[in-house]
């Protein structure tokens, strides 16, 4: 870089030149701004003599500006040059694109664009002038625009308009420069076209300058030579390019880009940071380079590979795409390959006599010789659908040995497709998910012709439920072209008729043959050939939810006749075995697990992968592997009593959702499973899912009358079956005996009881004041069986506390729902028999969970400030009425076992 020459502003105001100096260059300012007539030259500052030119104003500014942002030094081109000097010249020009890339600030003065009221600063005022302005439609200051990591915009007044990012959609429309340009992303990601098309309606005014004002935006350097013409220039600066990045002897190994060869592109987007990283690992390197690209099926690694060549093309002297799907179709690659090679270049050090119908071995070395040649080091070799290679545990004679059809040269640049995470030849790029919902949209908008979809609910509840996968949110927006279905309708069919809508889908032309439902048999058959433990284990997770599989989860296996599942569950090196082989190809996923957990690592499949496992892998419904995985799910609810139950229980639900609706849709026989329903029952009820629970408890209890009879003790013994046996003897009192009798509010209160023990408050409730009313009027308030009654309910209660204590600990008790809403029955309790201060406590216990876990403005927070404002109003009168005054005092805190233990004495006392 040359020696940069800054102005200095002095403390005086005085303006001067700094010795010009290559290293340790201060921070300094710089202007980018179009030429006028009376523009200010290196030979006026010399001579103290252009203060009196219209220029002089954009120095000052310049000045003035530089030291309001803290900078000493500026730099600006009509004088800071010395155009004279045609060495000089020439230098800067080189030069120049790195000046403005290294300046602290850029100050981009626009003269034709006017604020010359208080008004200034509305946009509206001067955005039509600024769209206008000729800043924008000059050769050089694309480059001072594109260069600075800031660059600000000033009116002809120095008023402040705002900055290229701020800006920058606006910027963008004017300019057509891609808006991460404008960003900073480095140009390099952008191709030498795409590039070249920025300067297309710029303009200068010497005809060579429409040239060299391009030099920095390739990164290349050249003398300047004013006289030469443009289309010379042209030339030169092309041949500059292609040695830059194909080599001083690209010519005699240029062969053009054959498209047909290379698979069709579907809508590419995003991809940046991949697309980033494939290029610094493959180009610029003196040695071979070689990318893996690996990951799921239909995850968009070919249209990867292919928008990397869309934007790099022009700086490999020849790309090839082969297709290394078998071997087969690598040696006819690598004719079509010869085909093109003697095609550009018939007297290429390729052997001549080899025969391009005869042996394709011969076809592959002779390929292989002219790409080792020493000066033929810019090639691009793309080895797509690499999915069968050859490994130590791959037995399949169809798995090919990539690294017999690679260059042995250690130059040139390889990519490699595959799903397979065990091929090793170079730096490895795992391709993932898209995880931004907007590039998910961006697809389905593409694809389906449908535009402004960007916020609409439904194209976003389609996208989150494809997940992220390319091939998914193609295929969806191809189906939608062609049809007047909306979005959500689509999204119903998706999940009540998977298999149908995808065999009815268009054919994308970009994934080949593939489709959505067919892409991963062919590497589930692999996976089959290898390991049928691991084929049997995806088999197996259709009928468990997508996330969050685990070795324990499955050890229930270890009973049922399936030989490939005793195995799988038998052993956990089985397991991880298995699991590994499904990892590799991508079909399965190590999950996070979250800090708190412990134990077996958790895997998931992508939601699409998981359709697939339903509706394709198991078309034909396993009724035993859906009993099997009922049966894992249940077996493995813990009691409450083991450590960390409550963590496990949270990882078994999502599981239990499943059967859920499983069971209530008829798909699994649930006969001789009472006890796995029972479980899940218990699992929801101890999860605070009371509905649910009931549910499964009904189903629980069905199925043990049915298989024991109504009366079996092991009937009767489970909670949901009490609750029906309760439920058939307080009708049955009711019919014979009455409503009032004894017998039947004995009834009453034991289905309360039992209401309450499931978490049914509310039902507990009423069950407690129809038995306790029943009694007063038969037996009278006194009766020791009526104030017996009431001393069973807080007896009730205060187990049910405690129990939640002992299980979760005090913090954790104040945020669990069903022991606040057991608190919440218990201070009704509590105040209907005129414990009120104990009512008050509890109450207040209640309403400070509620709070926590639903917010102050939940309507049970609001119920609960009720309660205890009538509670205070009652003391008050009381007091009141006793001694004329009241004191009124916060109620001591005390634990919630000191409470129960203090409820524990008064109930034996009464």
């Amino acid at each position: 870089m040359a020696l940069i020459r800054l102005l200095q502003r002095k403390p005086d105001g005085e303006i001067v030149f700094r010795e010009s100096t290559s290293s340790d260059v201060p921070a300094y300012a710089i202007l980018s701004h179009t030429w006028g007539k009376e523009e200010v030259s290196f030979q006026d500052m010399e001579a103290s003599a252009g203060m009196g030119k219209a220029g002089w104003k954009k120095i000052e500014f310049c000045a003035k500006q530089a030291a309001a942002d803290g900078l000493e030094y500026f730099w600006i081109d009509t004088c800071c040059i010395d155009k004279k000097n045609a060495v000089e010249l020439s230098a800067a020009i080189n030069s120049m694109f790195r000046w403005y890339q290294n300046a602290t600030r850029c100050y981009a003065f626009l003269g034709d664009v006017s604020t010359p009221d208080a008004r200034g600063h509305e946009q509206r005022v001067w955005e039509e002038a600024f769209r206008k302005s000729r800043w924008f439609t000059r050769g050089w200051t694309l480059q001072e625009l594109i260069a600075p990591s800031l660059v600000e915009f000033f009116s002809l007044e120095g008023e402040r308009l705002g900055n290229k990012l701020t800006l920058g959609p606006m910027v963008h429309e004017i300019t057509c420069i891609a808006s991460s340009a404008l960003r900073g992303d480095a140009l390099s990601n952008f191709s030498i076209n795409e590039r070249m098309s920025w300067a297309e309606h710029r303009n200068t005014t010497v005809e060579e300058d429409e040239i060299y004002c391009l030099i920095g935006i390739f990164d290349v350097s050249m003398l300047a030579n004013y006289g030469e013409g443009r289309d010379k220039a042209s030339r030169r600066l092309q041949e500059e390019i292609h040695k830059f990045y194909k080599g001083t002897d690209f010519e005699q190994f240029a062969i053009e880009l054959n498209l047909s060869t290379i698979p069709e592109a579907a809508q590419f987007v995003a991809r940046q940071t991949e697309l980033t990283e494939m290029y610094r690992l493959l180009h610029g390197h003196k040695t071979q380079s070689v990318v893996v690209l690996h990951g799921l099926g239909g995850i968009g690694k070919t249209q990867l590979a292919i928008e990397y060549v869309r934007r790099h093309k022009e700086k490999y002297t020849a790309i090839f795409w082969l297709n290394a799907n078998d071997e087969d179709s690598l040696r006819l690659s690598f004719r079509r390959v010869a085909q093109q090679v003697l095609k550009h270049h018939p007297s290429t050090g390729m052997p001549l006599n080899v025969d391009l119908e005869g042996d394709l071995d011969q076809v592959v070395n002779a390929v292989k010789v002219w790409l080792d040649l020493r000066k033929n080091s810019h090639w691009l070799m793309i080895y797509d659908n690499y999915d069968n290679p050859r490994t130590p545990n791959n037995s399949d004679r169809l798995a090919v040995d990539v690294r017999q059809y690679l260059p042995e040269a250690d130059h040139g640049s390889i990519i490699i497709t595959t799903r397979s995470a065990n091929v090793t030849q170079g730096q490895r790029l795992h391709v993932q998910k898209l995880l931004d919902v907007r590039e998910g949209l961006n697809i389905l908008s593409n694809m389906s012709g449908r535009t402004g979809i960007e916020n609409d609910p439904d194209a976003k509840a389609l996208v989150a439920k494809l997940d992220g996968l390319p091939l998914a949110l193609s295929t969806a927006g191809a189906y939608l072209e062609h049809v007047t279905m909306s979005f959500a309708e689509y999204l119903r069919l998706y999940e009540m008729s998977w298999l149908k809508l995808q065999t009815t889908s268009p054919r994308l032309s970009s994934y080949e043959d593939r489709s959505l439902y067919t892409t991963w048999q062919i590497t589930f058959d692999r996976i089959r050939q290898q390991n049928a433990v691991s084929a049997r284990l995806l088999e197996l997770w259709a009928y468990f939810d997508r996330q969050d599989v685990w070795f324990e989860l499955l050890r229930h296996g270890r009973s049922t006749d399936d030989e490939r599942i005793r195995t799988l569950t038998g052993d956990k090196l089985n397991f991880n075995e298995a699991v590994r082989l499904l990892c590799e190809y991508g079909l399965v996923h190590m999950e996070l697990s979250p800090p708190q957990q412990s134990g077996s690592a958790r895997y998931g499949v992508h939601s699409c992968v998981h359709s697939w496992t339903i509706y394709v892998l198991n078309e034909e419904w396993d009724e035993g592997l859906a009993r099997l995985a009922l049966a894992c799910v249940a077996s493995e609810v813990p009691n409450t009593n083991v450590d960390k139950w409550w963590l496990l229980q949270q990882r078994l639900l999502q599981h239990a959702a499943r059967y859920e609706h499983l069971i209530a849709d008829g798909k699994v026989d649930v006969e001789g499973m009472a006890w796995a329903l029972h479980n899940l029952g218990l699992l929801y009820k101890n999860q605070g899912k009371l509905v649910e629970a009931e549910a499964m408890y009904t189903r629980a209890l069905q199925g043990s009358e049915e298989a024991l009879g109504p009366k079996h003790t092991s009937t009767l013994s489970k909670l949901a079956e009490a609750e029906a046996m309760y439920t058939r003897a307080l009708q049955g009192s009711e019919e014979a005996l009455g409503p009032k009798h004894t017998s039947t509010l004995s009834t009453v209160n034991n289905l309360g009881m039992l209401y309450a023990d499931q978490g049914k408050l509310a039902e507990a409730e009423a069950m407690y004041t129809q038995a306790l009313q029943g009694k007063e009027e038969a037996l009278g308030p006194k009766h020791t069986s009526t104030l017996g009654k009431l001393a069973e309910a807080e007896a009730m209660y205060t187990r049910a506390l405690q129990g939640y204590e002992n299980a979760l600990g005090p913090e954790s008790l104040r945020l669990y729902l069903p022991a606040l809403n057991t608190m919440f029955a218990f201070g009704d309790l509590l105040s209907q028999t005129s414990r009120k201060d104990m009512a008050k406590e509890i109450y207040s216990r209640a309403l400070s969970g509620y709070t926590t876990v639903q917010g102050p403005s939940s309507k049970w927070c609001r119920q609960l400030e009720d309660r205890l404002q009538a509670l205070q109003v009652a003391s008050i009168e009381s007091e009141a009425g006793r001694d004329g005054f009241t004191e009124i005092r916060a109620p001591k805190s005390r634990s919630l076992r000191q409470t129960l233990r203090k409820l524990g004495r008064r109930l034996n006392v009464e």
